[in-house]
């Protein structure tokens, strides 16, 4: 008998203010403190739409009320003993603002270009912190053709 696949679902999104993207500064959930750097982003719970969820983790990681502007995509990504299902979008916002975290994980929001990004490419959560954002400059919003991406 063939064991169900049972991914983790999540989502995240990716928040733009002119040429500059948020990423959370957070502890990591390895219990050895990591500090790990990664997009506003969480698992779906029940009964929550994506969008719902793309929302809840905005506001419970930054304090931020966005509506959710673009789908960016759909993604795979595989750890030794996990396997993710991430669901992307993109916000834009016109005026960086300081972010106000409920979720204690959370230390401090860090406005970074894409460069910058690129030098904390150690410290990322996942790869695709980075793959999500520059899926987002090279093809925008997703459309019917567009991709699976697995990790």
């Amino acid at each position: 008998m063939t064991v169900r696949y049972q991914p983790f679902v999540t989502v995240a999104c990716v928040v733009q203010s002119g040429d500059k993207y948020l990423l959370v500064e957070e502890i990591a959930q390895d219990n050895a403190g990591h500090i790990t750097f990664n997009q506003p982003a969480g698992h779906l719970e029940a009964n929550e739409t994506l969008i719902e969820a793309a929302q809840r983790e905005l506001l419970e990681e930054t304090g931020l009320v966005l509506g959710i502007d673009q789908f960016i995509g759909v993604y795979q990504y595989f750890l030794t003993d996990k396997q993710f299902v991430r669901f992307t979008f993109y916000c834009n916002i016109e005026h960086q603002t300081t972010i106000t975290p409920q979720d204690p994980q959370i230390i401090a929001g860090h406005w970074l270009t894409l460069a910058q990004i690129k030098q904390r490419k150690a410290q990322l959560r996942s790869p695709l912190v980075i793959k999500s954002i520059e899926d987002y400059i090279s093809h925008g919003s997703i459309t019917a053709d567009n991709r699976l991406m697995a990790f």
